[in-house]
């Protein structure tokens, strides 16, 4: 039998005069009917334990049990998707390696590292003064110089007007489009746009305009110019919260693993409050195309 270890996240523990139960990956426990059949030596093959030196078997493969109930048994697991084969991690391609990182150096720095250990090779754009507007901000031509696989750009502040309309267009050129920004003690995560007809960050201001019944108020505080108190700091924490987001992200996308749970990457707005660091998921989709006014006959 090849498939006999649990996959990860799935536990089966013993609850004293109860028998066997098992936790599922969302924590929810279900309660397992062993019958007659050796709990022990079913507990054994769900840990792979003696998977290694048996007759008959390949090396890494498991014993199939002897008992016909406890054959059943490790069936009834597999069939529900309790068992798998133990894939290797997924390698970060070549092809995608290449991440260029621009803005605030507080999420930049985590960001990159995270980026590092994962097998990426991120590249920071070296130190200037920060873009404020459409007018001082990178173009398209510059942010596609060196032909990265993915571009990132993280605000340590509100996203000014038209900042990001030629990062918008980086999908259609093949290269994935991923940003984040903060708004005074809530940060958002965006969608990562990989291709065109994802969400832009031109999309969500729309979505979050048409969202609000204090459209007027959010388009002034976005255009600025703000009165602020004591700066809201940007801590050690919720810089790194916000890297691992952006970092899990940008591995799925390069290494095609599946989200295990809740929205997709490429479909989901996340907000970070930076007071909890509590990250809550909204659905988000693309803006269609307005069609031209049908022009009037006298």
């Amino acid at each position: 039998m090849s498939r006999s270890r649990l996959v990860p996240g799935v536990e089966v523990v013993a609850v004293p005069g109860r028998g066997l139960a098992l936790r599922t990956a969302e924590g929810e426990f279900l309660e397992v009917r062993t019958r007659d059949a050796d709990e022990g030596a079913l507990l054994s093959l769900l840990s792979g334990a003696g998977a290694h030196g048996e007759a008959g078997t390949g090396a890494g493969e498991a014993p199939a049990p002897a008992d016909e109930e406890l054959r059943h048994l490790v069936r009834a697991f597999e069939d529900a998707g309790y068992l798998a084969d133990e894939p290797p991690p997924p390698r970060w391609p070549a092809a995608r390696r290449d991440i260029r990182l621009l803005g605030a150096p507080a999420l930049t720095r985590p960001l990159a590292a995270h980026l590092t250990a994962l097998g990426a090779a991120p590249r920071t754009t070296p130190a200037a003064p920060p873009a404020t507007s459409a007018a001082t901000a990178p173009q398209l031509r510059d942010l596609l110089d060196g032909d990265p696989a993915a571009v990132v750009w993280c605000l340590d502040g509100p996203v000014p007007d038209g900042l990001w309309d030629a990062a918008d267009r980086l999908p259609g050129h093949g290269v994935a489009w991923l940003r984040c920004h903060r708004e005074g003690w809530q940060a958002y995560v965006e969608p990562l746009a990989a291709a065109p007809g994802d969400v832009t960050s031109a999309h969500l201001r729309a979505r979050r305009l048409a969202a609000t019944p204090a459209h007027r108020e959010l388009a002034a505080y976005w255009s600025g110019p703000r009165t602020s108190g004591t700066p809201v700091p940007l801590t050690v924490p919720a810089a790194a919260l916000l890297a691992a987001l952006l970092a899990d992200d940008l591995a799925r996308w390069a290494t095609g693993a599946p989200d295990p749970a809740g929205l997709p990457a490429r479909r989901r707005l996340r907000r970070v409050d930076l007071r909890t660091l509590t990250v809550t998921e909204h659905p988000v989709l693309p803006v269609p195309d307005v069609a031209p006014m049908p022009g009037k006959t006298g």
